[in-house]
This record gives C-alpha cells, sequence and structure tokens, in this order.
C-alpha cells in the first residue's frame, strides 16, 4: 500500500497543515505555503482515481494492517478504516492513498479552525469546577491524548412535501361561587408545507457514537472547500463504513422530525399531538464529506467516557463520570459544615 506525506517545498521536510495559520507550515524552516503553493510544487493533490462505490452494510470486524513510514522507516499500524495518521517515532503524517482510492473519495472538506491548544482549554475549563468528577480523569496524560480527527459525514438536500394531521386540545376553566368548571375542546388540526433542506448530516463511521457526532452540529458550510489530501497532514483520518445508503435512512428520519416539529408550530392550540403523517422526502444531491472534530476517549471504572469538540466552531460535548471517592468527601464535607453551622447557632441562643 502506498503512503504518502506532504514535503516542505523549500526544505524537504515533513510539513503539516496548520488551522491557525489556514496554511501548510513547516516547522523546521518556518516557510509557510498555499493550497495553490503546494499544489505547484505537486505536494497536494485531489486527484480522484479508482473511486469504488462499496455494497456491504456496516461493517463489525475491525482489522490492522501496518505500513511503513516513508521517512524513518518505521512500522505504523492502522486500522481498516483509518485514512489519515502519523508516525509515532518521527511524527511525519502517513496518508494511506489506497485507503482513500478503495472507497468514495470525499467530495468537500472543512479544514479545521481550532488548534489542539483550544481543545485542551476547553476540556480543562469542563472539569475545572466540578469536583465530583474523578481525579483521574482530570489527569494530564488523559488531556494531552487530545486528537484532531476527520470524520466522514454523508451530507444530503431534501425537498419535503405533504401533510401532517394533529389531534390538538383546549382547556378553559372558571368558577362562580358554588362550582368549578372545566370546558375541554378538541379538534382535528391538518398542517400543510414545502420545506428545502440543505446538507442534512449522517455520521459515515460506526465508530463514534450517532448521538454524540448530532451534539456536535451545526457546522459552518460556507467553509466548505473541494477535498484535498493535503489537509489531512497532522490529523488522524477515518473513511465511512456506513454506506451512503443505509445513512440516508437516518438522514431521511431526521429531517422527517424537524418538518413535523415545524409544522405542529403552526397549530395555535394550547396543545397538540400527531396523529399522523403524509410528507415525502425527496433527495436532491448527496455529498461525502470530512469534518473537524477533536476527540478523547477516557476509561474510567470499565466505562469509556468521550469528549468532543467540533474543531470548526469550538462547541464542546461529552458525558462526564462521578467519582464514588469525590462524592463521598464532599458528602461528609457538607454534613461537617452543616453541623459546624448548627452548633454555633445552638451555642449563640439563636436556636
Amino acid at each position: 500500500m502506498e503512503v504518502l506525506d506532504n514535503k516542505c517545498p523549500a526544505c524537504g521536510a515533513n510539513i503539516k497543515f496548520s488551522a491557525k495559520e489556514q496554511k501548510w507550515v513547516c516547522e523546521y524552516c518556518g516557510s509557510q505555503f498555499t493550497l495553490e503553493e503546494m499544489q505547484k510544487y505537486k505536494n497536494a493533490s485531489s486527484e480522484k482515481v479508482n473511486q469504488k462505490t462499496v455494497d456491504e452494510k456496516t461493517k463489525k470486524v475491525e482489522k490492522a494492517d501496518v505500513f511503513r513510514c516513508k521517512n524513518c522507516g518505521a512500522e505504523i499500524i492502522a486500522s481498516e478504516n483509518t485514512t489519515a495518521t502519523f508516525c509515532v517515532y518521527c511524527g511525519s503524517t502517513a496518508i494511506l492513498k489506497d485507503r482513500i482510492e478503495d472507497s468514495r473519495v470525499p467530495d468537500f472538506i472543512i479544514p479545521f479552525q481550532k488548534v489542539k491548544e483550544d481543545a485542551v482549554s476547553s476540556f480543562k475549563k469542563l472539569v475545572k469546577h466540578k469536583p465530583l468528577v474523578p481525579k483521574a480523569f482530570k489527569n494530564k496524560n488523559n488531556i494531552n491524548k487530545i486528537t484532531g480527527i476527520y470524520i466522514p459525514f454523508w451530507a444530503y438536500d431534501f425537498d419535503v412535501d405533504g401533510t401532517a394531521e394533529f389531534n390538538a386540545t383546549d382547556v378553559h376553566t372558571w368558577s362562580d361561587r358554588k362550582n368549578q368548571y372545566t370546558k375541554t375542546d378538541q379538534f382535528t388540526v391538518l398542517c400543510s408545507g414545502f420545506m428545502h433542506y440543505d446538507k442534512v448530516l449522517a455520521d459515515g463511521s460506526s465508530r463514534f457514537p450517532d448521538d454524540l457526532m448530532d451534539s456536535l452540529e451545526p457546522f459552518e458550510f460556507n467553509d466548505l472547500v473541494s477535498y484535498n489530501h493535503a489537509y489531512l497532514s497532522g490529523f488522524l483520518s477515518e473513511k465511512y463504513d456506513v454506506v451512503e445508503d443505509i445513512a440516508i435512512e437516518r438522514a431521511q428520519g431526521r429531517t422527517r422530525n424537524t418538518s413535523i416539529s415545524l409544522l405542529q408550530r403552526s397549530v395555535r392550540h394550547q396543545s397538540s399531538s400527531l396523529k399522523k403523517d403524509n410528507l415525502i422526502i425527496e433527495e436532491k444531491e448527496s455529498n461525502y464529506l470530512l469534518l473537524p472534530v477533536f476527540m478523547v476517549t477516557i476509561q474510567y471504572k470499565d466505562k469509556n467516557y468521550i469528549f468532543a469538540m467540533n474543531g470548526q466552531t469550538g462547541k464542546i460535548v461529552g458525558e462526564l463520570p462521578l467519582g464514588i471517592k469525590e462524592m463521598i468527601f464532599w458528602s461528609i464535607l457538607i454534613y461537617i459544615l452543616c453541623f459546624i453551622i448548627v452548633l454555633l447557632l445552638y451555642l449563640g441562643g439563636i436556636i
């Protein structure tokens, strides 16, 4: 398998994409290059060759392959869906060209706008004022494992047309000197509408929880650029293992729920619930995207807790554990403080 890296046109050293500069920056000679300049020196290619359509459903078996670093010759181990990684010995980027070309090449990519320091700072702020989070979870070694990774997404444009029927209720109460009255009016409300959606996302990797990936939205699609493998330099990257025909079902479900919610807002009654819908969802276009995410997984008490940050907007999501020792400590401390306060009030004759 062919392993690619990007070389500095000035000195030949390994060069990486800088989210801060939005350019390719050489750490050795300090040179900076735009995408056009990298392409001029044939260090960045958006070539799409040997595209193949993958027909199998979501894969469940993890495989690992061994590659050879072009810079130092060390072995690089990558799972079957990894398309970009780096050598742990010399730090050189390893872009696995055949992995990219064996599946559909991404149409667009949003380059990282945030740097790792932003993700580390956000993680520290997230746990700083949470005394019940276990100390092991705040360990610097865990924080330093935060990694930038391009996650595969399918993006769909939909037209939605049709109707939704709702059961609606209005309740009025009043009273006189003797009795209280309640009047309940029930209605059937039919709503219709046409809606257009641009780039409804569906996570294209089974390795990452769908609800976590949904929580990272929204992404600003104004920053979408045509895919070029040079953007992967310095980051990890995955290819999809959930194929387009499977992912669209989830995207259509999200679109249907949103459409029903929008139609329900037009129901001018105190309460309403969906009775049935007749919405037709038509796919207009689909694209394969790579979107930037900083992520770290920390194991605590036999459970994996994932912290993630949108590498474009800085939005953070994640689940934090509660430490048993910390809960016991703070419970005892609060009890002692309350006891001291009550004792002082008692001795002072206040109670």
